[in-house]
């Protein structure tokens, strides 16, 4: 009598079968390290992101105050004054050429 004879793919295929709640515990772990690499690249993609908006705020904030220390010096009174009479040549009417509307 001659032993059959069994090639190596199913030799393989046999014990992973009878193993196969080790092949399932092994996929698991394989899933499992790819879901934490996975989460890992995303939590450090967004943590570059809320820096690089952390910067974009910091910068629009000095921008804010900068305009607003512009406009504050713009609109100075004297300066309002000194621009009308030096560069409109404008000047205070004279009480005599004052006219008062009166609306009712």
């Amino acid at each position: 009598m001659s032993k059959p004879q069994l090639n190596l793919a199913r030799i393989v295929l046999l014990d992973l079968w009878h193993h196969k709640g080790v092949m399932v515990v092994a996929l698991l772990v394989m899933l499992n390290a790819i879901a934490v690499v996975y989460t890992s690249y995303e939590g450090r993609q967004y943590t570059s992101q809320w820096e690089q908006l952390l910067q974009e705020r910091d910068r629009l904030d000095i921008e804010w105050r900068n305009l607003l220390l512009e406009e504050q010096s713009r609109s100075e009174h004297s300066r309002v004054t000194r621009m009308a009479t030096k560069e409109l040549n404008m000047r205070r009417p004279l009480p005599k050429e004052e006219v008062v509307v009166r609306v009712k």
